[in-house]
């Protein structure tokens, strides 16, 4: 060895280690800093045209207008929404692949298969609550069913009545069972792939009462077409301020709103989870999109992804035994 030189020593693997964890921060770091630099997807476990249909086209327009990137709906219904909710449980938490969130796929469905295809808390990332809606208990304009009382005197009288949903186990398919439970009367559900055909046989006569989130039919209530009974919240709803809660009749036990949320993948980075909710809660505080999700029958509600989760635990513990105790199969 030349006099000059000095003896390599090689790194404890402690100091290597560290150089090495901060190299990888390094270079994920910029991934996230570019994020996104492609199309985010936003999956939708109904078909186009129904309730959380129309919100997701919403959020996605204002969010790729927030990000700078297309954000795209892609509708992936069945199964109560397991399908969708598994599409993205299964997704990399990458931010890319997300899913507009409510009652079906988070606190229904998944109860509802023989073999629970996710957990609706560990499964998932939700990100940002975007808001709450009642369901509508609705007839056709000829049936003899104007009030949600007409419902349980009609059942009675012919021993079975009627009623659609936007499919098998959907929340409008459990609002059913828990009214066929708390009346004592015989509703037989009809499911559809969703709301828009529902609607359609419901106009024609086909089925004599539908249930579903008050979102897409405030036209159809305007028009005659169709008839509301009650909205199932608590008080009544200010886009139709005319039409009674489900309270008013002597129903409290039939109190439900369904929800409206964003969600992601488990394991979703806190960073790009912050990111998201900081741009919906941003959108939400608008008072254009107020305005708009008024119309669509919704009340928004900004909350943290730590609130957010856990008001899906709160529901979850309410419907998956309302969902089992119905008895409600996929």
């Amino acid at each position: 060895m030349p006099d000059h030189a000095v003896p390599q020593r090689p790194f404890p693997r402690r100091t290597a280690l560290k150089i090495l964890a901060g190299g990888a921060a390094s270079i994920a770091l910029p991934a996230l800093a570019a994020w996104p630099d492609k199309p985010i997807k936003i999956v939708v476990t109904f078909p186009a045209g129904g309730a959380s249909d129309i919100v997701a086209r919403v959020m996605a327009e204002q969010l790729g207008k927030k990000l700078g990137q297309a954000v795209v709906v892609d509708n992936r219904p069945g199964a109560g929404g397991s399908v969708g909710g598994l599409v993205v449980a299964q997704a990399p938490a990458d931010g890319y692949t997300l899913m507009l969130s409510n009652s079906t796929p988070v606190s229904i469905g998944p109860f509802a298969l023989e073999k629970q295809p996710y957990d609706p808390v560990e499964s998932f990332t939700h990100i940002a609550l975007i808001g709450n809606a009642p369901c509508v208990v609705m007839a056709n304009s000829q049936a003899p069913i104007k009030t949600i009382t007409d419902v349980e005197t009609q059942a009675r009288k012919t021993g079975r009545l009627d009623f659609g949903s936007g499919g098998p186990a959907s929340i409008g398919h459990i609002y059913g069972e828990l009214m066929k439970k708390a009346m004592g009367v015989n509703l037989q559900h009809i499911p559809y792939r969703g709301g828009a055909p529902m609607t359609t046989d419901l106009i024609a006569g086909i089925i004599p009462i539908g249930i579903d989130v008050l979102t897409a039919f405030v036209p159809y209530f305007k028009s005659g077409q169709l008839v509301p009974l009650a909205v199932t919240s608590a008080s009544r709803s200010a886009l139709v301020p005319d039409v009674p809660s489900v309270v008013e009749f002597g129903y409290r036990k039939l109190v439900l709103d369904n929800f409206f949320g964003l969600s992601g993948p488990a394991k979703m980075p806190a960073d790009l989870v912050a990111r998201l909710n900081t741009a919906c809660n941003e959108i939400l505080a608008g008072s254009d999109i107020k305005k708009k999700m008024l119309e669509l029958g919704i009340a928004t509600r900004p909350e943290s992804p730590a609130a957010f989760t856990g008001f899906v635990k709160e529901q979850v513990a309410v419907l998956a035994p309302a969902v089992k105790g119905a008895g409600v199969r996929l």
